[in-house]
């Protein structure tokens, strides 16, 4: 009968308890009454399971009988949940039972289950499991394929409540087979994960097995570092077991270093606790150390006491690995004490037991390749018969690709159709922009022409007219004596005549500034900023950034001006703004001029511009699309309003 890891099977049964999602505190009695009670659905499926589960290491047979009624409850409600569950819970009944080939094809057969529902997480649950059983059954290939396919799953598909498990499933798995660098690896990824979930029940088990790994790599502080942790939290939680192990541990250092002191400390610590949980494997090492530390300090008496001691429990529980670490001991005991022949005795009989050992390790080995074998002769003839099958549908195949290279060729030609339409219709399109353009070009032209000559006749017409007139009412005033109240009704005239000038010069500007002409775009529109100042309509800031010696067109300088006299002029009539903010930025290397204007206004929906009818943005639009420009309008009632235009300079 193989030897059962106690770790694993903790382990098998803790991911059972997890995935059924019960906890109950309730005693055997209590759950049995309940299934009794309870109606035909999952609630009584996972009653039965933690039945099982209570009665797991007490009575195997009550255990089996109600893991198989939550499997046929589970059934007849068609409840999959429930069969997978019944995989985990009944495997774990068949490891404590030490029968881990059937445990294997149990786990084997919930693999293939699971696939067939799909679910990521119950696939990479069960292929743990398997890994488990073939760790049991020291088939260390198969089991790293199982459980790093597992963690593989876990972790593509984000799921995080096993992946630590599988990392330090993998760590136990590469000590076994002696890789422990490779333990190390997966032991420090399993003690960051648990550390993450505040797993203290795993993370002393994690710590602990991290130690032993270290001591094999020879790198005893690491060892000690991780051993201490392992104490601590298995002292905090009291968990016993784990406390034995790290003693044992840390007099595996004091053996390595031969420190006998340190030997024989931990040794008496774990014997005394082993003692007291009745933990006879552990017993039984913790009396092997003692022997190798009597036999050191030539106590041959104590030595042969102590392994004594643990050849008894080795023979009474067929606790080989313990056996074969007792007798060179008491051989070497023997031979110390000058009894050659009681020395002999006990050496041969380490021999016979290493070669009974190692007969079985080569008659599994045999086995195994046997399997692999025949394994891959079955894979040899199904691929025969794949190429046999292959061979016939290759005709079908070539037919088969006939007909898709006919449909391609159709699909292309159809496409190639298709792609010259669509290039004539965007020549038309262009076309029609162009013509677009040059229409709104040629009104925009128009419409500027008829200002500056409005201006000009403004100017040059009616200003120089109403600055006669002033003349003339200046001189009158010379030389007429007036009255105390005609004179200041005089007075009064002059000054509305001198605001209705300035009124005209300011018209006339607006409509053509004769700073933009004379100065250039930057000067002009500092010009009209500092009016709208000085008027106390808005409080507005005019930057210009990188604009020195940037040359424009006219046509495109004065259509900027138009922009940014509609965009402050819309803020004064409708945002009720405070403050405006006009930017001007020119980037030589890019030929790119970006405008900014900026208010604290009211804000409003832009939807609404979709239905707009008035010229005002219209107009604004078209010239925009004449200088081949994008704006980018962000505004919402109550936040104000930025508007951010890119051209071609």
């Amino acid at each position: 009968m193989r030897k059962i890891n106690p770790v694993i099977l903790f382990l098998t049964v803790i991911l059972f308890m997890a995935d059924t999602g019960v906890a109950q505190p309730l005693n055997i009695d209590s759950l049995t009454q309940l299934t009794r009670t309870a109606k035909k659905d999952t609630q009584k499926v996972h009653l039965y399971f933690v039945l099982a589960n209570q009665f797991l290491e007490k009575d195997f047979n009550s255990a089996r009988k109600y893991s198989q009624l939550g499997k046929s409850l589970s059934k007849e409600l068609n409840y999959r949940k429930g069969v997978s569950d019944y995989y985990s819970v009944y495997s774990s009944i068949l490891n404590f039972e030490g029968k881990f080939d059937s445990s294997l094809m149990l786990n084997l057969e919930a693999v293939d289950f699971a696939k067939e529902n799909g679910d990521p997480e119950e696939i990479g649950r069960t292929m743990m499991n398997a890994g488990i059983a073939y760790m049991q059954l020291e088939e260390f290939e198969q089991a790293v394929k199982y459980i790093e396919g597992s963690r593989d799953i876990f972790v593509r598909n984000s799921i995080h409540q096993y992946r630590a498990n599988t990392f330090n499933l993998l760590q136990m798995l590469y000590y076994s087979m002696r890789q422990y660098r490779k333990a190390v690896n997966n032991g420090l990824s399993a003690i960051q994960l648990l550390k993450n979930n505040k797993d203290e029940t795993y993370l002393s088990e994690a710590y602990n097995l991290l130690g032993l790994n270290y001591i094999q790599l020879h790198i005893y502080d690491s060892a000690k570092y991780f051993l201490d942790k392992a104490g601590v939290l298995a002292i905090k939680n009291n968990n016993q077991i784990i406390q034995i192990t790290t003693n044992l541990n840390y007099a595996l250092i004091g053996l390595k270093l031969q420190q006998l002191d340190s030997i024989k400390y931990y040794c008496e610590k774990a014997l005394a606790i082993s003692r007291n949980q009745n933990a006879s494997n552990f017993v039984g090492l913790a009396q092997f150390g003692l022997s190798y530390y009597f036999l050191l300090n030539k106590e041959y008496s104590k030595a042969i006491l102590m392994a004594d001691s643990a050849l008894v429990l080795a023979n009474t529980f067929n606790l080989r690995d313990l056996k074969q670490k007792v007798l060179p001991v008491i051989s070497s005991v023997y031979y110390a004490l000058q009894d050659s022949k009681k020395g002999f005795y006990y050496f041969d009989q380490y021999e016979l037991l290493s070669d009974s050992i190692l007969n079985e390790s080569i008659a599994k080995n045999t086995v195994q390749i046997q399997k692999k074998f025949e394994t891959e002769r079955k894979e040899d003839h199904i691929r025969l018969q794949e190429g046999q099958l292959k061979q016939k549908s290759i005709l079908i195949y070539f037919l088969v690709a006939c007909v898709i290279a006919i449909l391609i060729i159709s699909l292309l030609i159809f496409r190639n159709h298709r792609n010259k339409q669509k290039l004539q219709q965007s020549k038309i399109d262009e076309l029609e922009t162009e013509k677009r353009l040059t229409v709104t070009e040629a009104v925009l032209k128009g419409e500027e022409q008829e200002r500056a000559r409005l201006a000009k006749d403004l100017h040059d017409g009616l200003g120089g007219f109403l600055s006669g007139i002033k003349f003339s009412l200046n001189d009158i005033k010379g030389n007429q004596v007036l009255s105390a109240d005609n004179a200041q009704a005089f007075e009064r005239s002059i000054d509305m005549l001198d605001s209705s000038i300035n009124e005209m010069r300011r018209v006339a500007h607006n409509l053509m500034p004769e700073v933009l002409l004379k100065y250039g775009l930057d000067a002009a529109l500092s010009d009209f900023c500092h009016e709208i100042q000085r008027s106390g309509v808005v409080h507005i800031r005019y930057q210009s950034i990188e604009f020195k010696d940037i040359k424009l067109k006219q046509s495109t300088a004065l259509a900027v001006y138009r922009i940014v006299q509609e965009l402050v002029n819309n803020t004064i009539k409708h945002a009720l703004a405070k403050n405006v903010l006009v930017q001007l930025h020119a980037s030589d290397q890019e030929n790119t001029l970006s405008l900014t204007v900026e208010d604290d206004g009211n804000g409003f929906d832009t939807g609404v511009l979709k239905h707009a009818s008035g010229m005002g943005w219209k107009n604004l639009q078209n010239r925009i699309d004449l200088l081949k420009g994008k704006i980018d309008l962000n505004s919402k009632p109550g936040k104000g309003t930025s508007v951010f235009i890119e051209m071609k300079m």
